[in-house]
């Protein structure tokens, strides 16, 4: 029954990627997988529960590790702040590693949340109903890690954050018409470090329009 299970995960996650949650149908997952509606009714109840499963599937291992890089580097700092550089890493560095390892989704489950980011409902409402605890913890931690920075201004920092993340899981498929070759030769480890190091020099980054308006 688990290979079963399996099956319908590995054949959702792939036309997920390919045709997006709108544009797959049951039906296909259904004929694609090889199994009979009762099959998909028994594990999922739902084509929208069959989706969570299958984004939970690759990012609640990533969670687990975020969660214990962030108390590590917590550990670390003793009683001060962490290293905004540490808060970043430990959010970006689990789930950037299991996107480029095949064993964890890899090309597909990147393609997938290409999907998701584009299609917009369905991604942020599985965000809410599940990573509310782990988001919180880390809006604590960046807080702390910057402590002059006012919140509604850390709110747009991670909102743009969040964005340049998903551009990079999302891989190559924008700037390959420029530069095809740097691309398909681009390091994902160098590509992490660049990362890092982009989003923490947004974070720090002087809000210069606001300051500049409130004069």
């Amino acid at each position: 029954m688990t290979d079963t299970r399996e099956r319908i995960l590995d054949t959702a996650e792939r036309l997920f990627a390919a045709h997006g949650y709108s544009g797959t149908s049951l039906r296909a997952i259904i004929t694609e997988a090889e199994v009979n509606q009762a099959a998909v009714h028994y594990y999922f109840r739902s084509k929208e529960a069959l989706l969570e499963a299958v984004f939970l599937r690759r990012t609640e291992p990533a969670n687990q590790e975020r969660m214990e890089m962030l108390e590590r580097c917590e550990r670390a700092a003793g009683g001060n702040a962490p290293e905004l550089e540490d808060v970043i890493e430990a959010f970006v560095v689990p789930a950037f590693r299991a996107a480029c390892d095949p064993g964890k989704g890899g090309l597909v489950f990147r393609e997938l949340m290409g999907r998701l980011y584009a299609e917009g409902d369905m991604l942020p409402r599985i965000v809410a109903s599940k990573f509310v605890p782990m988001l919180a913890r880390f809006a604590v931690a960046l807080t702390r890690a910057l402590p002059d920075v006012p919140q509604d201004e850390l709110f747009w920092k991670v909102h743009f954050a969040m964005g340049a993340t998903a551009q990079a899981f999302r891989g190559k498929t924008d700037w390959q018409v420029f530069d095809r070759a740097r691309l398909d030769n681009a390091d994902s480890e160098l590509i992490l470090r660049r990362l890092v190091a982009f989003l923490s020099a947004g974070m720090r980054a002087p809000v210069t329009a606001v300051r500049e308006r409130e004069k």
